[in-house]
């Protein structure tokens, strides 16, 4: 049987409420330094992940039209013209006589960054070119804001 003086159950006292108050300013500063670093570290990595990702979804959907626009072009027997654009993958252009569309089961969206695929016919690069200004919206440009075409 152990025996506990009035002197040790004052001492022990003292050190439970010392643990109830919480958490020193100076802990709570090391542990937001801490989370600081961390986010410093994997913040510029998670970016750059998503920022590649949309290139590659720029470019999923500009194969899924090419393929859309070699039905189209198999039905009627040439692609759609400029004026015409990805629209006429929808709705019949007036004058197409054997198209047999709709060649999409949706509508045309947008590219990633929220603007409208480009669509001329015949192209500068091929029978047509199909492209995305990319981030910036501009013609040219690199990295994240270079253009994402059929030809690349």
């Amino acid at each position: 049987m152990a025996y506990v003086t009035t002197a040790g159950r004052a001492c022990a006292g003292r050190i439970n409420a010392a643990r109830a108050r919480g958490f020193t300013l100076l802990e709570l500063l090391v542990v937001m330094v801490i989370i600081g670093l961390l986010a410093a570290y994997v913040g510029p990595r998670y970016f750059s992940q998503i920022g590649k990702s949309e290139i590659k979804v720029a470019r999923a959907q500009i194969d899924a039209f090419e393929k859309a626009l070699d039905a189209y072009r198999l039905d009627v027997g040439r692609y759609p013209s400029t004026e015409q654009g990805l629209g006429a993958l929808e709705t019949r252009p007036q004058g197409e006589a054997k198209w047999q569309g709709p060649y999409l089961k949706k509508a045309v969206p947008m590219d990633p960054w929220g603007k409208a695929y480009q669509y001329r016919s015949p192209g500068e690069k091929g029978e047509f070119d199909l492209f995305s200004f990319g981030k910036d919206g501009q013609p040219g440009g690199e990295g994240e804001a270079a253009d994402v075409g059929n030809w690349n």
